[in-house]
Parts: structure tokens; C-alpha cells; sequence
């Protein structure tokens, strides 16, 4: 299914899109991938939605990423007597193990790994940030704090330490479980919640063992800190602003969000923006100007997915949601200031015989009359490569595995054709040139760009690019091999 646009969308399904009618709808309206969060609903409901996805995949021939995100570990408070309290700037709070229920003075915070990292002076964050607690005193089972930000508290909030780094199991006993369900059922792409360090991220590679493709969300100031690190192992980023911004000021959040797109982008792997985009129509069938820019911004930073949440999970609008995330993007697409700021944000990376192919594909289809540039991909590197450049004509990436074709649903500009496996480069071309015409972006009359790796069906092997008619008589009078 032909976009017109580069930039991917991702919705997430619940809810308000669990049937095929709709799930099909979303994917229509320009829904490139589907989020499946494993923090809800049952291994029985995920399933289900999975199998409409893929038989929405076969009926319109159109490869749709699937990821999964899984929950992460949950920090929160215990129980109230009275349901909840209300703490009052300056007044004493303790937290402990005590597993009875709390008061206006107490409560149970059952996770004895944080009471391990903290010191004096650390902040806890209590319901989304809207209650602040300073540590003062602290032993291996208690923490005495002071409420600097006082408010409701009730049972069960949870609790963000941005202060430390956790002692904490990368992936609870429910994501590994969760993990290994979704890997088995045929995910492509694998989303860590609460990343802090590439330990982390080495750890859920283990257990993957190669059946999808591991994303890392960054949602925490550890996170942030070490993000190089942690890119350098991940097939693909989350920038989660909405527990970002709960650790860190809130001012902080659109230069790390700037800086790490463009570090993702650097490093050819996927990026999406993600939590509060287009959050008023969760009720409204209108979005607010301010959401719209923000969306605007993250597709003029050169992001290659954005996503929505509870739009499409839980909210009114989740089809109108996606239709607008669409319109969104075409407007800021055809916009020449757009092309003006991708250029100017592109960094010459040449360290390889293939990067030096893509580069000189996207310079020759930029100085030429070329409608397309068509790269065989058997890992996905060629397409991850030249989608870094962000080119002014449509990527066609070839290939003749479906995972393949599946996860690179979700870079900038690609658009995925299965082919069958090759031996030959005419035939690639041959291919190439078809796939080209009947995805509607050249004619007979147009030439395209092709790029491949001789031997074919080798990772890794990009050393080829041809500049090809699309007419199949024309490739067999110029290529007699």
C-alpha cells in the first residue's frame, strides 16, 4: 500500500480498535504499524489482534509491522486505609516495608531494591510527578522524606526515582513471560520499557535469540545519559517523552528529543517519537493546534515513525486520529522548508563500501531525472542506509523475506515489495524495474536507481548501483548478461 509520505505511524490498539474493521480502517488511513501494549490486556486478546493484523497483511499484500511493548517493572506505593491522603508541603512522610495499610503519615513501598540506591537529598516522584518526597534519612527497609510538592496520594500510584540508577531486573517475571509469548507468536519488533543501561538491553537479546528486532525506550535520565551506549545495541529507539518528562524538567525534554533523533538517524536505526501527540482526541475529533506542531516538529526532525497511545487504543477518534497524523505529515512534507532542514541536518558518514553506495544513489537520483531508488535488502541494512539519507524519492526496498520486509514497516520513506530470491542482477533489475511501475512511482518512460550486493543473498554485501530504464526491452538491450 503506496504512502505519500516518508515519515511511518504507529498506532496502538485496544480497547477501541480491536476489531478487524477497524484495525483495518487504521491501516487504511495511513497506520504503518500496530503497538500491541503487553501492560494491557490478556495473552488472549494480544493474539487476537495479532492474527487480524496478519490477515489484513495478506489480503492487501502490504508487509504492517507489528511491536510489542512490554510493561517493564512497576514502581508503586502500597494501600491506604481511608483509599487515599493528603500530604502537605513540608509535613514528614515515611516509606517502608510495612505491609499494613497506610495514612497521612506512612505508607508501604514494597521494592527493598530501592530503598538500596537511595541517599539523602534524592527526590522521589509520586503519581506522575504531581507529589515530591526528599529523602532525608534512609535505611535498607525505610526512607524518611519531606513533601516538597504536596497533593493526593492514593493507593497504588506509582513511583519514579530519576535521581539513581536502580538495582533493578531489566525485565520482570510478566515480560518475560510476556516476551517469550509474542516472540513465539511472530512480532517483529520487541519494545524494553525503562531502559537504563546496554546491559539491559543485552539481556532481552539473549532471550529474543533473533525473532525480533529490539527497541529501547528511553524514559529515564540513566537512559539519557548513557544513550550512545545503549544505541549502539539497540536495533531501534523510543523517545517516550511522557515518563521523561515526569524524571526531568519539562524543558529538557525537546532538546534530548532533537538530539537523539539526530543520533538515531546518524547511526541508520529507526526512531520513533512517542506519548502525547495528538492527546486531546482521546475525546475530540479535533486536534489542538499546539499538538499538531508538536507533531509537525518531530516529522521536521527527520523522526521515522510517530506514534499514538490512547488515541487509537482507548480513544473516540482512533481512525480520525491516524487520518490526521497523516495529513499532518504530508502538509509538513511538501513543505520546502522540510527538505531545507533534512538537508541541512544530514552528516557525510562514508566508512564502507556500501555507505559510499547509498550516498552517491541518493546524489545521483537528486541531480537526475530518477523516479526511485530500488535496493535489494536481505538484513535490511541497504534500506536502513539509505533511508539515512533521507533522499527526495521514494525508497523501494526489495527483498525476499518477509521479516525483513515486515520490520523495515517502520523506517522513514521505505516502501516494501517482496521478491522472489535472486541470482542474477538483470533479473534484480528486472524486478526492480516492475516492482517500480506497479507501485505506481515510474512509468516505462522514468529510470530508476538500483543497488544490490553481488553475491546476492549475503548480508552485507552492498557493492552495486545501476542506473535502469523501466523498460524491460530496454534492460535486456543494455544488460546482455
Amino acid at each position: 500500500m503506496r504512502r505519500h509520505r516518508k515519515v511511518k505511524i504507529v498506532a496502538t490498539l485496544g480497547p477501541a480498535s480491536s476489531d478487524y474493521d477497524t484495525i483495518r480502517a487504521l491501516h487504511e488511513a495511513g497506520a504503518d504499524v500496530f503497538r500491541l501494549n503487553m501492560s494491557h490486556g490478556s495473552h488472549d486478546e494480544i493474539a487476537a489482534r495479532h492474527a487480524i493484523i496478519r490477515r489484513i497483511e495478506e489480503e492487501l499484500d502490504s508487509p504492517i509491522a507489528i511491536l510489542a511493548d512490554l510493561q517493564g517493572p512497576k514502581l508503586r506505593v502500597g494501600t491506604f486505609a481511608h483509599g487515599e491522603e493528603e500530604l502537605i508541603e513540608g509535613a514528614d512522610f515515611r516509606l517502608d516495608l510495612d505491609e499494613t495499610d497506610g495514612d497521612s503519615t506512612r505508607v508501604c513501598l514494597p521494592h527493598p531494591e530501592i530503598f538500596a540506591a537511595l541517599e539523602p537529598g534524592v527526590q522521589l516522584l509520586v503519581n506522575d510527578g504531581k507529589i515530591r518526597l526528599k529523602v532525608k534519612d534512609c535505611g535498607p527497609d525505610f526512607a524518611e522524606c519531606e513533601v516538597t510538592v504536596g497533593g493526593t496520594i492514593s493507593n497504588r500510584k506509582g513511583v519514579n526515582v530519576p535521581d539513581v540508577v536502580l538495582p533493578l531486573a531489566a525485565l520482570s517475571e510478566k515480560d518475560r513471560a510476556d516476551l517469550e509469548f509474542v516472540c513465539e507468536l511472530g512480532v517483529d519488533w520487541l519494545a524494553l520499557s525503562f531502559v537504563q543501561r546496554p546491559e539491559d538491553v543485552n539481556e532481552a537479546r539473549v532471550l529474543v535469540r533473533g525473532r525480533a528486532a529490539i527497541m529501547s525506550k528511553i524514559e529515564k535520565p540513566a537512559a539519557v545519559k548513557c544513550f550512545d551506549d545503549i544505541l549502539a545495541v539497540s536495533d531501534g529507539i523510543m523517545v517516550a517523552r511522557g515518563d521523561l518528562g515526569v524524571e526531568l524538567p519539562v524543558q529538557n525534554v525537546p532538546p534530548i528529543q532533537k538530539r537523539l533523533v539526530r543520533k538515531c538517524r546518524a547511526a541508520a536505526k529507526p526512531v520513533i517519537v512517542a506519548t502525547q501527540m495528538l492527546e486531546s482526541m482521546i475525546e475530540s475529533p479535533m486536534p489542538t493546534r499546539a499538538e499538531v506542531s508538536d507533531v509537525a516538529t518531530a516529522i521536521y526532525e527527520g523522526s521515522d515513525a510517530i506514534m499514538l497511545s490512547a488515541e487509537s487504543a482507548a480513544g473516540q477518534y482512533p481512525v480520525e486520529a491516524v487520518r490526521t497524523m497523516d495529513n499532518v505529515a504530508r502538509e509538513v512534507e511538501s513543505d520546502p522548508t522540510y527538505r531545507e532542514v533534512i538537508e541541512a541536518s544530514r552528516k557525510v558518514n562514508r566508512q564502507s563500501v556500501a555507505d559510499g553506495i547509498v550516498v552517491a544513489a541518493r546524489e545521483i537520483a537528486e541531480t537526475t531525472d530518477i523516479k526511485a531508488i530500488c535496493c535489494y535488502t536481505e538484513s535490511g541494512t541497504t534500506a536502513l542506509l539509505t533511508a539515512r539519507e533521507r533522499p527526495q524519492v521514494p525508497i523501494i526496498g526489495l527483498t525476499s523475506l518477509r521479516a525483513t520486509a515486515r520490520r523495515l514497516a517502520l523506517t522513514w520513506g521505505v516502501n516494501c515489495v517482496m521478491t522472489p530470491e535472486l541470482t542474477r542482477f538483470k533479473m534484480a533489475v528486472i524486478n526492480a524495474a516492475r516492482a517500480a511501475r506497479a507501485q505506481g512511482y515510474a512509468t516505462e518512460d522514468d529510470q530508476i536507481v538500483v543497488t544490490a550486493g553481488v553475491p546476492f543473498n549475503v548480508p552485507g554485501t552492498t557493492n552495486i548501483l545501476r542506473v535502469a530504464p523501466c523498460k524491460e526491452s530496454l534492460i535486456y538491450a543494455t544488460d546482455p548478461g
